[in-house]
């Protein structure tokens, strides 16, 4: 059955679908970065608190900036902006569920003006964005803006045809301050430490260099909560919907497939109103800040820990690594070791029992998460992820074996070749000049730990970090991922 808003009543029996009328809700909310994340988390959060018959004016008007949104836009709108929901797992309990909270979606390169209109309507009172860990423009080494950069450059000297998020935001904030309409909340969902106070940071940057008066209204009148989500969500392909075909009988362009864990722990700081997200799961919480170290920290620096040594070794799915004896241990002794006396005690959460669900949920075989898509972009996820807790490790004077093999195996993955000899290309967007840093073996160290936009100052400084690395990088090439795993875990 092709997925449309005609066939929804048609659908097998079993496929949980909207119960309110999608004809009927009103945009609240413009998402901008429509992706498999969204609709797997923030989409279907709303659509779940709308299946209650309660939020039906924030439906979410999805936007795209770059090009490559063209295909999801596409695909969606051929189907009415519905799409799937397939949970994957290994036990019962996992749902099929079409959502329809998202019921729009605009692209940039149509024209700038639509967006800008839309983002100045006063009944968008939230603009969502999930535009990736690098997309903030700040420089991870510095912590400061990006300003030099030429889609920022063009935006100040263009600011009524923008294409930068923050050229939309400060033009729909000025037409807004102009008609009295009011601010909006601008809500990241990106996995960033206090990623509102980053959104926050880069907003107001780029408004103090075009309209210095326009950026303390800002200051003063948009909330930028901070936010920890989670759900683990690999990207869609023609596997996933084959086999919601075969399965299910829903033919979907573009379904979203992710596990069925789902958390959003959020500050509840939305000036112009929210959804009553907290009725379908959501927690509400007044400092956001040690759910986010624990999940940052954890799952995805855990994350990191496994995936290169595992690429290199041959491995392309997450739960293969799982099931390498050496690397589960690796894992958990990273987690238990290095990461979890750094962290505060975490409302709620005990600790060890988290622990043991991301081992489960790494492992899971339905879901198959693809390795490619945790190794990219690692110029980005180091220094949120993996870099903090080095530093700590060397103020605290702690062994640094463990989570110099982190980068270790990250040089070693940027060579493009794993053990078995099989190629493969680097995906993220500083590649090249990554690449060039580890050609040669002289100098490596100096080269690779030297750049200050990944790994700040303290990390090359350490000459007990520098060494380590050394050591774990001659080991992995001399040695192999296996037996250098051994003589890390003191086998």
């Amino acid at each position: 059955m092709k997925l449309n808003p005609h066939n929804l009543g048609q659908l097998p029996a079993g496929i949980a679908r909207p119960t309110y009328d999608p004809a009927q809700l009103r945009q609240g909310i413009v998402h901008i970065g429509v992706g498999g994340f969204h609709r797997a988390h923030q989409a279907a959060y709303t659509d779940a608190l709308m299946n209650r018959s309660e939020g039906l004016d924030w439906a979410i008007c999805g936007a795209g900036l770059r090009s490559e949104d063209r295909a999801m836009h596409d695909a969606l709108a051929g189907q009415g902006y519905l799409y799937t929901l397939y949970e994957l797992g290994d036990g019962p309990g996992t749902e099929v569920r079409v959502i329809g909270a998202l019921n729009g979606m605009l692209l940039a390169e149509d024209g700038a003006e639509a967006l800008l209109q839309k983002l100045a309507e006063p009944g968008i009172r939230i603009v969502s964005l999930t535009i990736t860990e690098g997309g903030y423009c700040i420089d991870d080494g510095s912590g400061e803006f990006r300003a030099d950069l030429p889609l920022i450059q063009h935006d100040l000297a263009n600011p009524q045809a923008p294409r930068s998020v923050f050229g939309y935001l400060c033009e729909a904030l000025r037409r807004r301050r102009e008609a009295g309409s009011g601010p909006f909340t601008v809500m990241s969902c990106d996995n960033l430490p206090h990623n509102g106070a980053v959104a926050r940071k880069a907003l107001l940057a780029f408004a103090r260099l075009l309209d210095p008066e326009l950026a303390r209204w800002v200051d003063s009148n948009v909330s930028f909560p901070n936010a920890m989500v989670d759900r683990i969500t690999p990207m869609t392909s023609a596997a996933h919907r084959q086999q919601l075909l075969e399965r299910h009988g829903i033919d979907d362009a573009w379904p979203v497939v992710c596990e069925p864990f789902l958390q959003w722990v959020v500050e509840d700081k939305f000036v112009a109103g929210r959804p009553a997200w907290e009725k379908v799961g959501v927690q509400f919480t007044d400092d956001v800040t040690p759910y986010e170290a624990m999940k940052i920290k954890l799952l995805n620096g855990s994350h990191l820990a496994l995936t290169y040594l595992g690429f290199l070794q041959g491995y392309r799915f997450v739960h293969e690594t799982l099931a390498d004896p050496l690397l589960h241990r690796y894992m958990r002794a990273f987690m238990d070791l290095d990461v979890t006396p750094q962290l505060a005690p975490v409302p709620g959460i005990d600790l060890a029992r988290y622990k043991d669900s991301l081992t489960e949920r790494f492992a899971n075989r339905a879901i198959a998460d693809q390795l490619e898509r945790v190794c990219s972009d690692g110029s980005s996820k180091f220094p949120k992820f993996i870099v903090p807790t080095a530093n700590r490790l060397i103020a605290g004077g702690q062994p640094l074996e463990r989570v110099a093999l982190v980068v270790a195996a990250w040089a070693l993955y940027l060579r493009g070749v794993d053990e078995n000899g099989s190629k493969y290309a680097i995906p993220d967007p500083r590649a090249a000049d990554c690449q060039a840093r580890v050609v040669q073996r002289d100098g490596l160290a100096a080269r690779v730990l030297g750049d200050e936009a990944i790994f700040g100052t303290l990390i090359p400084a350490s000459r007990a970090f520098v060494s380590a690395f050394e050591q774990q990088y001659d080991s992995l090439r001399e040695h192999g991922v296996s037996e250098t795993l051994r003589r890390v875990l003191g086998d």
